[in-house]
């Protein structure tokens, strides 16, 4: 078994993050009330809610943690946010 990053290995580690960024925008989507924006959005808000997390949580000074639950509820929160973003700029 090796570690490079070839054909394959990029086309399912993408495939890996587009499935749990779904996930993870689903569950934001059952938090935020009036529900998600479908599987292409939910996705592409999970994986920005990652993106905002990983950055918001340590510039506040919020240790995210080291497990994958830690990181997984910081998504999570990342992708709520996104979605609150999102409706009050709608809103406009």
């Amino acid at each position: 078994m090796h570690a490079t990053i070839g054909g394959e290995s990029l086309l399912v580690a993408f495939l890996i993050w587009i499935v749990v960024g779904a996930i993870i925008g689903w569950l934001a989507g059952l938090l935020v009330q009036g529900g998600g924006f479908g599987f292409f959005a939910d996705a592409l808000i999970g994986i920005f809610g990652s993106v905002v997390a990983g950055w918001l949580f340590p510039t506040l000074g919020i240790p995210l943690g080291g497990g994958l639950i830690g990181s997984i509820l910081a998504s999570v929160v990342g992708a709520v946010i996104v979605i609150v973003v999102i409706r009050l700029i709608r809103r406009l």
